[in-house]
């Protein structure tokens, strides 16, 4: 069954006027990527608990089904393909990208500049691809790429979700063999081994961005 499907968010006038550079965002921009399954959103969930710094996690919008237990605008903003489609004719994203060969994922620009002209520091945890694009758009970004301990244990992390059928495993997989090719193109690789040290890793790097 479809998901319910809402209207994307117009962009706020306000900061759209003042086209924000780097100089004029005051909360850093930290980009998380990572295969599935690697455990890159617990992580950020893990540090946001935290709350010791002012920080966010960017919602993202996406074009594929809502899944049992997720929420609308916490997980995801669920779109259809058309209104994805008119974000970003409507220059309303900050990246998006089409990922595993289906499905539209991408991140609302009112997701992001409005709280860091505000000084809140924003997390964005997307693929590889949205990863390239914001490093481009917004050079003064951090980059982190967490790997799971090896591809062994990544699979079966993986089949242990017990949510995929075997087709997107192996989709997911393959994904993952062309994502760790590019694990050099970030500032830092986390290994999520043990989640506390992963955690704490991601905190330091995060904190040292507030200094």
């Amino acid at each position: 069954m479809r998901s319910e499907q809402h209207e994307p968010k117009d962009v706020t006038s306000s900061y759209l006027a003042l086209h924000p550079g780097p100089s004029a965002m005051t909360g850093p921009l930290i980009v998380v990527s990572g295969p599935s399954g690697v455990g890159k959103t617990t992580v950020v969930e893990r540090l946001l608990n935290l709350r010791s710094l002012p920080m966010r996690r960017a919602v993202t919008a996406t074009t594929r089904d809502r899944r049992e237990g997720e929420e609308e605008g916490v997980s995801y903003h669920y779109w259809s393909r058309e209104q994805f489609q008119a974000a970003i004719d409507a220059k309303q994203m900050l990246e998006w990208a089409v990922v595993h060969g289906r499905d539209f994922y991408g991140t609302p620009r009112s997701e992001v500049d409005p709280h860091r002209i505000a000084g809140t520091g924003v997390v964005l945890v997307i693929d590889v691809q949205g990863a390239a694009k914001v490093r481009e758009l917004c050079p003064d970004c951090l980059t982190v790429f967490v790997v799971a301990p090896s591809f062994d244990v990544l699979e079966a992390r993986l089949r242990g979700r017990g949510s995929e059928s075997e087709e997107r495993i192996q989709r997911r997989l393959a994904t993952a063999r062309q994502e760790l090719a590019r694990a050099s193109e970030f500032d830092h690789v986390i290994v999520n081994e043990d989640l506390d040290r992963a955690v704490a890793e991601l905190e330091r790097l995060v904190r040292d961005r507030f200094n």
